[in-house]
Order: C-alpha cells, then structure tokens, then sequence
C-alpha cells in the first residue's frame, strides 16, 4: 500500500497545477495570487463523505462511514487527511479517485509500524508539515504520533501514561492531547486538553510548556501566568501565531512565540461571541474561522473581530469537529456525531445557502442496551414519567419554554445509575452542570441526566480512574471530567440520581434526538389506548370558537384562518394512575356531510409526529397552545394541548392554519387522529361536528 501510494504522489507533484481542482470541482482556475478571503459570506454545504451511520467503511462520497470522523487535513495537492476515531482508530486518506483508504491503524491500543501494523486510541486532531509528514493527537495514548506518507507510524512524544511532565520523548507526558499544529520550522504544537496548557515538541524531541497552568482557568499573561480551560484545537497563522480553540472559555486565545497569551475573541465579563469553540481554521489573511460544539455552526471571524455565521445557524451540525482550509478558501468540516465530511464554499448565485442533508441518519443503529434499564435491577420493571417531546416549562413561571428531549425512568434520590450499553466517551465536554438539577454524562450516543455524575448520594468518588474530580483551592468539588476516549461496560456505575428522583435518557445529540422508546426495555408495555380530552378550534387571536348551530360547532368562512387545538395524553402499563404522558403522534381529517374524506384527506395528515426533536428554539410553542404544561417536573397536572395544524415532525418545524374559506357550506367532521409509540390509538371522544357557513 505505501509503495503504491507513494508513485501516485510521485505522479500527481508532476501535474499537480492540472489535478489540484479535481476533489472539490473541475474546472475551477488555479490561482497564482492568492486572494483576499471573502468577509460575510454563506456556505453551500455539500456532503463529500458519510451517510449518516457510524460504521467501518471504505468507498467514495455516500459509500464511506465513519465511526468518529473528528481531525482533518489537508495538502498542497488535495489529498485529505481523516482522523476516524471511535471504534475504528484509524488514519484515512482521499486520494484524486474520490475513495478512502486507511493510511495507517485500523484498532484500538498502542503500538508503532507500518499501516495496519499501529495502533491508535481515539485519534482527534491532525496537522501536516511541509514534508508530507502528518502528526496525531493521540488522545487516549495521551501521546503524540507522526506518520510518514507511507503509513509509518512512530510515537514523537508520550509514553501512553495521562500525566504531566516535560522532557524527552516518551519521557515526556500528556493528559488526553486534542489538537495539534505545526510551524514552518517543523515545530509541533500540542492542545494538552486535559492539562489546561500549550505544549511544543521541538525538532529534537523536546517537549516544553509555552503556555497555562496547573488549573484551568481564564488568564491572559505570559508563559504559566496564563490560563486555558479545555483548550482543543490548534492552528498557527502566517505570522507564526499560534491560535487557540479555548472550549470552555468560550474563546479564541493566541499565543505568540514568546508564550504571550492573549484573547481576540471572548471576554469572561462580556457578551458570548462565541458558543464552545472546538476546532478552527486561519487564512493567510488573517480570517478564522471557528466551528462550535455547543451550537453546531461554523461561523467566520473577520480581523476586526465580527462573528458571522457561515452555516449551521439554519441546520445545525451535529458536532462539528474538525475543520481544514482548502487551497481555493472553500472549508472540509469533520461532523464527528453526524457521521459526514462536508465541503462549505460560497453559495453561488441562485444556490440555495445550508440547503443539505446533515446530522446522524435516522437508520443510524441504536445503542445495543439489550432492555436494559438505567437503573437496578437493570431487566426489571421500572416506571415511565417522561417521553419525547413532551412540553416542559421552567422555574420561572414558563410553561411552554422546551421540549422534552428523551425519556425519564423514576428513581429514588441517591439510587445508582447504571450505563444499560457499551460505549465509548466522544465528547471533549462529556459532564455538565456540576450540582444543578440537569447535570448529566454524555456516553456516545447517549445522555444520562438528573444525577451526580461519577459520584455517589453522599458526594464520594465512584470510580477515580475514569472520573476525575477537579476541586478548587479550598478543597471544594467544581467539576468532574471524563476523558474522551474513556470505555464503559453495560452495568457501570455512572453516578447517583439527584434530587429530581428520575433518570433522563437522551439518544443523539442535541438537535437530533431520537425517541428513546426504541431502544426497548425489558417488561416494558403499553396496552392503554391514549385519551381525547377536548377538540377546539381558535381564531387568530386565540379565541376559541364557541357558538353552536344544531349541535355542531359554528365556523364562518370568512373568519379567517383557524388553529386546531386538541388536548389528548397518553398512559402505560404499570404507571400510577396520575400518571399523564405525551403522545407519539397525531393528526387530522376533514370527513364531509356523508362522513367521507375531502380529497387530500383520505388518510389522517400525521402533523406532529415526535420520532426527532427538531432543534429550533420555539419548537415547543408551535406544537403546544397555550395552557400546556407545567413549570415544574411532576408539581402539578401535566396538561397537553397539541396544534395539529401547525407541523413538528422529522426534525423540521411550521406553522399552518385550517381555512374555513376553502370549503363549501355544509356540514363537517373533523376526525382527530391521536397515537402513542406502541400504535394505539384514541377511539372516544376522537371527533368534531362543526357547520360552516
């Protein structure tokens, strides 16, 4: 394979000024003055790589899948560079024939050679230097690795031990390295994540601290004066800058040869520019452009320091991890939860911007839990009191604020929260919300909340080698981190339920969770057809329609659009009788006088279907009316009153309205039709008499 490789790239130097458009477009001029880079503008995003489903696969475009497609690079003549975390911990590359093939590694450990010979553990950020040689941050070796072009791994430093010391070689030590960077001297540049510091590895081997401290923190200063809190990405400018994708500051930080560290962009006491940082990318003039985990966009930063959203602000990246500069100013962005490369370049005239398909697939494999519950006895029984995209409310009196984004199983408070599959942690921010009532552990594809993570009732460590429990100067518990990379077994302990007396399980990641119903858990059962309470109609101003003629509804045809608001819940197999749930999905027809479909209704049209939540903010107050919910979790009688002439479903949002005036005078049925997962249906109370006239 590298022999091969090797003569290919022999013969593409030679004829590189004629290849070097072929992987993104033919035809497209080559440059010899490089442009300004274009400020403000939006992406058209193509998929050049992934379906959507984690797996272990080789081809072209659609025909590849990835298990955890996170670093990207690449070169001079367009060869791609991939780093393929998850379970295939490997190291991929594209070639001018559009196809992948593994470069080097392909399984999880340690350990150098040639191609299939290395071992990789977790691989995230890669950079390459002016020799073709790529370098690795190795994350769960907590090493650094170099590749040659021909697929010779060696470890440049590390000794696969999480640590902190500088020094030589494998003498030196690294804690869950994410990113790497490389100068024009060869120098390699090392985001020691878990550290909290900027490492570099000299031309000789050297490893040495340019920057933070032995905290994380937010600090600008000289060398150790500074502070960094998760740093995960690398990139170094022209000007041999080094900038730094600061994710838990919510930062971009520079640092100069020097160690003088400084912040360009996020201020501590200022207004949130940007929303987790993870990886970014800088133009020789300057521009950078940043991809966000927290709000899945890829957004441009001019020198004069304005943020614009490149994409993403319409449909979110899963978790974009990885991106790389191409040669024409055009973007390679690694969806590592969305399991696809895209290639981002201006939208053309007439191109319609952020029009593709992105996240993870809905055919993507569920995390096999084999009817596991989170909770003991994990084959047993346990009781529902929460399913997707039921409404919830807030604190603060908000009863429509968000929808429910998985599914909760009561617990006693301090009761053990077990994982119910194998995973492997992803996230380079996997726990959240230390002490508050949503404080939670990511695990892959899944999401355990409402518990003390790694600890257990009484605030002791569960298990310090995989939860590392960070505590202030005076003693106090302010965070708790779980590596990336970090393996959990079916049964593990993950933490103790808090105060909210439930688990909340979430598949997928933000914006793209899936009902968790479908995992299937042992003795689970649901035989209760759901309940109609109350069919209504309401005007435009929210008044709802209440005259009657002959027993039937009274509606004018020229009163405008209508809103069609029923009010249904849903129970299963076991609950408490209080017990109300959502519905999985609903939706309507219109019968005529002879109680038969108008045409276009001749079967029921599903408006609100909760398979994927849709990620848009308001989602809650276009599939729920006012009156739904609750503001607290379980403090009152949860109240569910679905618009079903707006749109919630597939992940996409509308809003839409019954109209009077398209129909004739007479007599109607509105039939509603109301599902819970288990396909059972409403059968009482399912209909409204109305006359239009």
């Amino acid at each position: 394979m590298g022999r091969k490789r090797w003569g290919m790239a022999v013969a593409v130097l030679t004829a590189v000024a004629l290849a070097a458009s072929y992987l993104w477009e033919r035809g497209t001029p080559h440059e010899t003055d490089v442009p300004a880079t274009p400020l403000g503008w939006r992406a058209q995003i193509a998929l050049l790589a992934g379906d959507g489903i984690a797996g272990d696969r080789l081809g072209s475009g659609a025909q590849s899948r990835f298990s955890d497609p996170w670093g990207l690079a690449i070169d001079a003549g367009g060869t791609l560079y991939v780093a393929d975390a998850g379970d295939n911990n490997r190291i991929l590359y594209r070639w001018l024939d559009g196809d992948f093939h593994v470069l080097a590694g392909g399984r999880e450990g340690f350990a150098d050679g040639v191609g299939g010979e290395a071992a990789f553990h977790t691989p995230s950020g890669i950079a390459l230097d002016r020799h073709g040689n790529l370098y690795v941050a190795d994350t769960g070796n907590h090493a650094i690795r170099k590749v040659t072009p021909q697929g010779e791994v060696s470890t440049l430093a590390g000794d696969g031990v999480a640590g902190f010391a500088d020094g030589v070689g494998r003498h030196a030590r690294f804690d869950g390295p994410m990113g790497v960077a490389v100068d024009a001297q060869v120098r390699v540049y090392v985001a020691d994540t878990w550290n909290d510091r900027i490492r570099v590895i000299e031309s000789d081997g050297r490893v040495w601290t340019l920057a933070g401290g032995d905290h994380p923190g937010w600090a600008d200063g000289q060398a150790g004066e500074a502070r960094f809190d998760t740093p995960t990405d690398l990139a170094v400018d022209g000007n041999g800058t080094l900038w730094v994708a600061d994710l838990r500051n919510d930062a971009v930080r520079t640092v100069t040869r020097g160690g003088r560290v400084a912040t360009p962009l996020g201020r501590p006491d200022g207004a949130r520019a940007l929303w987790g940082p993870m990886t970014l990318a800088v133009t020789h003039d300057g521009v950078v452009y940043v991809a966000e985990r927290s709000s899945g966009r890829v957004v441009q930063v001019s020198p004069a320091g304005h943020v614009v959203a490149v994409a993403g602000d319409v449909q979110r990246f899963a978790r974009p991890s990885g991106l790389a500069l191409a040669a024409d100013g055009s973007l390679l962005l690694g969806d590592a939860d969305g399991y696809r490369i895209h290639h981002l370049r201006p939208a053309a005239s007439g191109d319609l911007a952020d029009a593709a398909v992105v996240g993870p697939s809905m055919d993507n494999p569920l995390p096999r839990n084999e009817g596991r519950w989170p909770l003991a006895p994990q084959l047993d029984w346990h009781e529902v009191v929460g399913t997707l995209g039921e409404v919830r409310g807030t604190f603060r009196g908000e009863s429509r604020h968000h929808l429910h984004s998985g599914f909760d199983i009561r617990g006693d408070v301090g009761q053990t929260v077990r994982a119910i599959a194998a995973a492997k942690v992803s996230s380079p921010l996997a726990t959240w919300s230390l002490g508050g009532q949503a404080e939670g552990l990511s695990l892959d594809m899944l999401d355990y909340i409402h518990m003390k993570v790694g600890r257990d009732a009484g605030n002791r460590p569960l298990d310090p080698a995989r939860f590392q429990l960070l505590r202030d100067g005076d003693g106090r518990l302010e965070r708790v981190r779980v590596r990336r990379g970090t393996r959990f077994m079916p049964g593990d302990a993950l933490g103790s339920i808090n105060n909210q007396a439930h688990v909340h399980l979430a598949v997928g990641p933000s914006g793209y969770e899936r009902n968790a119903v479908r995992l299937g858990f042992a003795h689970y059962a649901d035989r209760v057809p759901p309940r109609i309470d109350d069919i209504a109609l309401l005007d435009a101003t929210g008044r709802r329609l209440d005259a009657r003629r002959d027993g039937r509804l009274a509606v004018p045809r020229d009163g405008g659009g209508l809103q069609l608001v029923v009010e249904a819940w849903d129970q299963v197999d076991g609950n408490l009788p209080r017990r109300r749930l959502g519905l999985y999905a609903l939706g309507y027809q219109i019968l005529d006088g002879q109680g038969q479909p108008l045409p276009g209704y001749e079967q029921p049209r599903m408006t609100i279907e909760f398979n994927r939540m849709p990620p848009q903010p308001d989602a809650a107050k276009v599939a729920y009316a006012e009156d739904s919910g609750i503001t607290v979790h379980g403090s009152a009688r949860t109240r569910f009153r679905y618009v079903l002439t707006n749109t919630v479903r597939d992940g996409t949002l509308a809003s839409g309205t019954l109209e009077p005036s398209l129909l004739a005078p007479g007599n109607y049925t509105l039939r509603i039709t109301a599902r819970d997962f288990s396909g059972n249906e409403a059968v009482a109370g399912r209909e409204l008499a109305v006359t239009v006239f």
